[in-house]
């Protein structure tokens, strides 16, 4: 019987962004599946507000798959990448006639997984 090769994966995650999943998203679908340097060269020229924190990302989970994973950089493709709502932060702001609006300022955990090619 054949035994199956494990794929190495390397990943990071970011815990707490302060911008909201739904403008992560928009970035993270755009370099889903796609070469890891294609994917750098995609975020730095998307002008985002997502852009600087997943580029940042990106690049940390490249170095967690060649230090830790010893995986070669020049292999590497972002096999899943998702943003998950986080908790919000709920402020309150004044308005008219004494009353008071809710502010959401929404947080979210991003996370890249990043496998080799064979």
């Amino acid at each position: 019987m054949e035994e199956m090769q494990e794929v190495k994966t390397a990943q990071a995650t970011l815990k707490y962004a302060r911008i909201s999943a739904r403008k992560v998203k928009i970035v993270a679908d755009l370099i889903r599946g796609k070469d890891v340097n294609e994917a750098l060269a995609i975020v730095k020229f998307t002008p985002k507000a997502s852009s600087d924190i997943i580029e940042k990302l990106l690049k940390s989970a490249i170095a967690n798959a060649e230090n830790n994973h010893n995986m070669d950089s020049k292999n590497l493709y972002v096999a899943e990448i998702y943003a998950n709502q986080g908790p919000t932060l709920k402020r309150i702001r004044p308005a008219a006639k004494g009353s008071a609006v809710r502010i959401r300022k929404r947080t979210s955990h991003i996370t890249i997984v990043l496998k080799e090619k064979e």
